[in-house]
């Protein structure tokens, strides 16, 4: 995979938690941290856009009131199905 090298500005105190994070081990290096760190926000940011194109459809067609009952239905059952 191709990579791009950037620079980043960081104040000293977020630079020093980031030393600490590759001082104990937590990430191998600067960069390891820093890409996780932009991993986790891409991620957050796609499953925010998966979850709002959810909600827009509902919006745009909502359950009928038999849909509903049926969820809260099987929804009944399967909380009698668990074995506590």
């Amino acid at each position: 995979m191709a990579t791009e090298q950037i620079a980043v500005r960081l104040p000293a105190s977020l630079l020093s938690e980031l030393d600490e994070l590759v001082h104990s081990g937590a990430y191998r290096s600067r960069a390891a941290a820093v890409r996780a760190g932009i991993e986790i926000i891409a991620e957050i940011e796609r499953r925010q856009l998966v979850d709002q194109t959810i909600v827009d459809g509902y919006e745009r067609c909502p359950p009928t009131e038999a849909e509903d009952q049926a969820a809260w239905n099987s929804l009944k059952a399967s909380i009698l199905e668990e074995p506590w």
